[in-house]
């Protein structure tokens, strides 16, 4: 992964992880990282960074951190439920400084609107310094309706990280 150099440039980049065992292994195809990305792209992020990774905490905690000095926006897809294995949320709690438990709110309100299993989804927010942490659901489907719940804010929400306050 290389730097990229001003904040202003940084402001719409993101990264995109996948956390799936079976993804990382190859016994099933990533689908929802790339339904992120190319939902991001077209709301004009650049993605410069997009990784599979295991459903394991440390691993989680460190791609995020790295991904984080980065870039602006690190978006997860995978690992929210409530199996043994869905370390997602307590990875990023380890790394994150503020939690918005807002974006976590509407995101599960919308998913309620067309399933009842969003509620066992456990994704966070939440800020690493001017970087936005977001978990989505690894379901291809939920993932890239959560993130459109969320997708018109974000920008005005990594304005306001870069202390464009004024409105």
């Amino acid at each position: 992964m290389s730097p990229v150099n001003s904040a202003s440039a940084k402001t719409k980049t993101a990264a995109v992880l996948t956390i799936s065992d079976s993804s990382y292994v190859g016994k099933r195809k990533d689908v929802s990282g790339p339904a992120v990305v190319r939902e991001l792209e077209a709301a004009g992020f650049k993605v410069v960074h997009a990784s599979v990774l295991p459903d394991e905490k440390d691993a989680i905690a460190a791609r995020l951190i790295e991904c984080s000095e980065l870039t602006r926006l690190v978006i997860t897809t995978g690992g929210t439920g409530i199996a043994a294995r869905d370390v997602t949320p307590e990875a990023t709690l380890g790394v994150i400084e503020r939690r918005i438990m807002g974006m976590e709110e509407k995101m599960r309100q919308e998913g309620a609107k067309k399933t009842p299993f969003a509620a066992l989804s456990r994704g966070v927010c939440g800020l690493r310094g001017k970087t936005l942490l977001l978990n989505l659901p690894g379901s291809p489907s939920a993932a890239v309706e959560s993130l459109q719940a969320v997708l018109a804010i974000l920008p005005h929400a990594l304005e306001l990280l870069d202390g464009n306050t004024e409105h």
